[in-house]
């Protein structure tokens, strides 16, 4: 397990478990002011600079949610395995820096992917560090401590789109690139400075975690988020269908803004509200606004229902990102939470690459329409196999 330097017991006390968390929360922060800097515009790079169609928009996004995905389940692996966590969480955010230098100097959108590679494979710190938090969480904090992460996540977004409307008028998209590895870089250093890590004892050895080891619910619960995966294509093709109702380009990171200042809003109190009533009860309600966004699409609106959309969208993600990882781990083998973690996201990621490209195909070849009306059916799948999950009280 980790901890903030200056640990002396062998369990932690109230202040060190605040002071691990907001750790992470800043170093989230940190991060996400470099990424969103980058992703606020990431469509227009792609299309408008290195010339990708739509299709070629689904393959890198969906490399990169799959690779998210992958690396979360292998460091996840690999974190119970050795039984540490810290060297996962700092190298993860020192490849997003490295990653963020390439772009800049990527001449067309096919050398941007092994960069891509790079940044979304430092998703690996996602396992362990959510691991070392769910360990030193209780039944009646933990959504709230992952409410915190994500709200500062989301705040960095929200910081990073609005230094990026600064910086487009004065720099180019390639020197913001690497204006947006500073920050992570001051997270890595974060980390590395600030939290301590101790070796985890009183476990039995690792041997692997498999299907078969976890429970019914969790079986479910991973079975559906696959399927909503599997509909849940990449924002950037919500940003493009802005643009074919009216939007300029430059005006793509004011509805990056939005739906994330509106995440960072809601993240925290769904975290504490989670808390108090369940989790299944906010997932429900993060299936509903994901349906509604969908639903306001396929009518093709005017401006201010676009607005309203990724207000929606906004909801969406405040909801679902804190709750569903709490839900995996009070629902894994409580040895392995990080490789439960990790599993999940290897789970989903399987099908985020399809999901994208898939994506991308269906509108380059059949319309606006098609790959909206395929995610509003998953997504209602989704959500009658959520019925069938029981939640843990008391962990």
């Amino acid at each position: 397990m980790c901890y903030p330097t200056g640990h002396m017991a062998d369990l932690p006390t109230t202040k060190e478990v605040n002071r691990t968390v907001r750790t992470f929360a800043w170093a989230s922060f940190l991060h996400d002011v470099g990424s969103d800097m980058i992703f606020s515009v990431w469509p227009l790079f792609l299309t408008q600079v290195l010339g990708a169609n739509r299709t070629a928009v689904g393959l890198i996004d969906g490399i990169s949610d799959a690779l998210v995905s992958i690396s979360q389940a292998v460091s996840g692996y690999i974190s119970d395995r050795i039984r540490k966590r810290k060297i996962f969480v700092w190298t993860g955010y020192l490849f997003g820096a490295v990653a963020r230098l390439g772009y800049a100097i990527a001449p067309s959108w096919g050398w941007v992917i092994p960069f891509r590679i790079l940044d979304r494979t430092g998703k690996m710190r996602g396992a362990p560090r959510d691991a070392i938090v769910s360990d030193i969480s209780t039944r009646e904090n933990r959504a709230s401590h992952f409410g915190l992460m994500r709200a500062m996540d989301n705040a960095g977004a929200v910081a990073g789109v609005l230094l990026a409307m600064v910086l487009l008028r004065y720099v180019g998209l390639r020197t913001m690139f690497i204006i947006a590895a500073i920050p992570s870089l001051f997270a890595s250093l974060l980390v590395i400075l600030v939290i301590r890590e101790r070796r985890l004892e009183g476990v039995k050895i690792f041997r692997g975690i498999r299907f078969s080891d976890i429970g019914r619910d969790l079986k479910i619960y991973m079975i559906l988020s696959g399927i909503f995966q599997l509909g849940s294509f990449s924002y950037s093709f919500l940003l493009l269908a802005a643009g074919t109702l009216g939007f300029q380009m430059t005006s793509v990171p004011a509805l990056y803004l939005l739906y994330s200042l509106v995440a960072a809003i809601v993240s925290l109190p769904v975290g504490r509200l989670a808390d108090r009533v369940g989790r299944k009860p906010l997932l429900f309600a993060s299936f509903a606004m994901w349906i509604c966004v969908l639903g306001l699409f396929l009518l093709q609106p005017s401006p201010s229902l676009v607005v309203l959309a990724f207000v929606l969208y906004g909801l969406h993600l405040g909801m679902l990102d804190p709750v569903q990882k709490t839900f995996v781990a009070e629902l894994a083998p409580k040895d392995y939470v990080a490789s439960a973690l990790g599993g999940y996201q290897l789970a989903i990621g399987l099908v985020s690459l399809p999901a994208s490209l898939f994506a991308g195909i269906l509108w380059d070849r059949t319309g606006f329409a098609a790959p909206f009306l395929f995610s509003l059916g998953l997504t209602a799948l989704a959500a009658v196999l959520l019925v069938f999950v029981r939640e843990k009280r008391t962990i």
